[in-house]
């Protein structure tokens, strides 16, 4: 289920939809790594944990932008 990572610029083109959407998506993905990881199982790629941490950051940094662009119009 490995989702490819989205940079700043292809998230900002999203709808507020798909950015709850794919948060929900990459939190689950982070969720399944860290399971795998604490069970000991090997992991494909060590540094899709960080990769994955890092969109999700992107993606809430994207969604609080709006957030605080719509209430400066009130």
């Amino acid at each position: 289920m490995a989702m490819p990572i989205a940079r700043i610029k292809d998230i900002r083109k999203w709808s507020t939809e798909e950015l709850e959407k794919k948060l929900l998506e990459y939190r689950s993905e982070l969720l399944e790594q860290r399971a795998l990881q604490a069970s000991g199982g090997a992991i494909e790629n060590p540094g899709r944990i960080k990769e994955i941490k890092k969109t999700i950051a992107r993606i809430l940094t994207v969604i609080n932008e709006r957030k605080r662009g719509s209430e400066k119009q009130k």
